[in-house]
């Protein structure tokens, strides 16, 4: 979540006029985030978030991720409902932008999470796959290793002013993930950004997962890489440490819904690979490419050189979880 887009009182007023919830009572712009444009918006009806779609975002994919978390809000899973509006339809539009209209969902982010968090992320993570499989909904992952030596050639000549040697770090595993890449591991419908801030607690419960916009088609096992990046590292970059025993936790509470098969288990250490890789480079391009007069906090790059560097220490998959 981000604030590019500045909307007035009178904008959000009349915006507010296209639903059935009553008059806005009060906003506040939310800064957390990096993709979209969001505000909290209080109503005579309750509270809601307001999402603006910007430049990243494809018009052509809304419909995907609306019905994603329609449906996943229709089969109890702890998502955000998108509002209707008066018209009948879900996507609005504001300042000349695409918006939407979902439910507010109580909690706060933690982060850090502890292994209790990681458990019962682990189990709705699983709960997701197993909702999503039977959608007939297809979205390409538009981040897939496919993508990737594309958005370094994007910032290969500036890169090195985040790290001297990074331009011979981010080719060297390039071409080690494009080789062991899987092909033909348990695949469908993954979040893609199950990271601490998207994911809510009330005390010990977990109350909401959020933001959706990453969305795709992709192997299970990759949104797995994804949360043993984003959830089970912890200390500063200098001396940043994985917690196997999150990590172990976050395994069984995914595994008590859905086992993983032998050769999504062998192809974890190049996926974790592969999801550090990931961050990296779109962590590097949003630092070389700020939005001026945006309200954006940028994520240190480094934090996952950090992580690739421990993914490539590791001999299997068995050091993840023991």
């Amino acid at each position: 979540m981000a604030v590019y887009t500045k909307l007035s009182e009178i904008q959000l007023k009349d915006f507010f006029l296209k639903y059935n919830l009553g008059k806005l009572l009060n906003y506040k712009e939310i800064r957390e985030g990096i993709e979209n444009t969001n505000y909290f918006i209080n109503t005579e009806k309750g509270k809601f978030i307001l999402t603006l779609y910007e430049k990243r975002v494809d018009e052509k994919d809304l419909p995907f991720f609306i019905s994603l978390m329609k449906n996943l809000f229709d089969k109890n899973f702890p998502s955000p409902q998108p509002i209707i509006n008066k018209n009948g339809n879900y996507i609005s539009e504001i300042s000349g932008k695409k918006a939407a209209v979902v439910s507010f969902l109580e909690g706060n982010a933690k982060k850090v999470l502890n292994p209790e968090n990681c458990y019962h992320v682990g189990i709705n993570t699983a709960k997701l796959h197993l909702i999503t499989k039977n959608l007939s909904g297809k979205r390409q992952n538009k981040l897939s290793i496919d993508s990737w030596r594309k958005i370094y050639n994007k910032v290969k000549k500036d890169c090195s002013k985040i790290h001297q040697n990074l331009p011979n770090i981010i080719e060297k595993n390039l071409d080690i993930i494009e080789k062991k890449w899987p092909k033909n591991i348990p695949s469908g419908i993954i979040h893609a950004d199950l990271f601490p801030d998207n994911i809510f607690f009330k005390g010990n419960e977990l109350s909401g997962i959020i933001d959706y916009y990453f969305s795709c088609n992709d192997f299970y096992a990759f949104e797995i890489a994804i949360c043993l990046n984003a959830l089970c590292f912890e200390g500063r970059n200098e001396n940043l440490s994985f917690n196997v025993t999150k990590a172990k936790k976050f395994i069984d509470g995914y595994s008590s819904l859905r086992k993983l098969s032998e050769e999504e288990k062998e192809s974890l250490k190049i996926l974790c690979q592969g999801a550090a890789i990931r961050f990296l480079l779109t962590r590097v391009f949003d630092y070389l490419n700020l939005i001026e007069g945006a309200i954006v906090k940028i994520k240190d790059p480094i934090e996952y050189l950090k992580r690739l560097e421990f993914h490539n220490s590791v001999k299997n998959y068995q050091d993840y979880f023991f």
